[in-house]
């Protein structure tokens, strides 16, 4: 759907709605990162954050698209495409040069016209909502969109998100998607290991993904502070960025027996 188009709707009142080895890696024992995105890196692209995935991560984004003024797509499958966040989209992308849209998937046929192919495909980035990880994969799956997600990262369409937005991308992680603790969620496998995001903003976060790790239910893998994040290049560290001091990005495993947190060196973006 594009802005206009949302828009309008709108204001009409509708409403669319092992703690043993595994295959992760950085570039280095200790990362030193590039100090801007490079639109030349060729591969595939993922920019996640632990959380705040506003118009700084938005803007990097774009950069990495390579593309003078990118077609952005927001995806908010996880947050049962929930109408305010939608317009918190556009608004952070209101500043940018940038085409921002939004694919809704609680859709009709009537109503959606174009295959999930032909919408996302033509995008040159991907933003993922933060929500419910477990009920978007479970959409996702039931719809065919993680195919067609797959298809846009093998063809150099930058995707990325927040929360559920970052966690989608890995082989698990942490989740708040069921009821009464935080527990292991399955995701689409495209990086390898696992994630938490939130690390430094519920209380949870850090312990759940170290005893977890630590007891081998979990692969190692990167946490992500709010405001926080990671761009990789297929399925490796590119470069750590953050937009606020003191947000860090982590990369966690066992050794000797015991959870160890690698602080990846992490460059401010604007």
């Amino acid at each position: 759907m594009k802005r206009r188009e949302f828009l309008a709707s709108t204001a009409l009142g509708a409403v669319g709605i092992g703690a043993g080895s595994t295959a992760i890696s950085c570039t280095s024992s200790s990362p030193k990162h590039e100090d801007r995105a490079n639109p030349q890196d060729k591969g595939r692209k993922i920019l996640i954050a632990g959380g705040g995935f506003g118009t700084t991560f938005i803007k990097y984004m774009a950069s990495l698209t390579g593309k003078e003024r990118p077609r952005l797509c927001y995806l908010p499958t996880a947050s049962a495409d929930r109408e305010s966040g939608q317009l918190r989209w556009y608004k952070n992308c209101a500043s940018l040069d940038v085409e921002p849209q939004v694919q809704t998937s609680f859709i009709a046929s009537y109503r959606m016209d174009q295959s999930w192919e032909e919408v996302l495909l033509s995008m040159d980035g991907i933003v993922v909502s933060g929500g419910n990880t477990l009920n978007q994969q479970a959409i996702w799956r039931a719809q065919g969109i993680d195919k067609v997600l797959r298809k846009a990262w093998d063809q150099g369409i930058v995707l990325g998100g927040a929360s559920a937005g970052s966690l989608c991308w890995f082989e698990e992680g942490t989740t708040d998607s069921r009821p009464k603790e935080l527990s292991k969620v399955s995701c689409l496998g495209f990086l390898k290991g696992s994630h938490s995001p939130h690390y430094d903003a519920e209380e949870q976060r850090r312990p759940t993904y170290h005893r977890m790790i630590l007891a081998g239910e979990m692969k190692p893998g990167y946490a992500c502070d709010n405001n926080a994040g990671i761009y990789f290049l297929d399925d490796k560290v590119k470069r750590a960025v953050h937009t606020r001091e003191g947000a860090n990005s982590y990369l966690v495993k066992v050794v000797a027996g015991k959870v160890v947190e690698e602080k990846l060196e992490s460059a401010m973006i604007d």
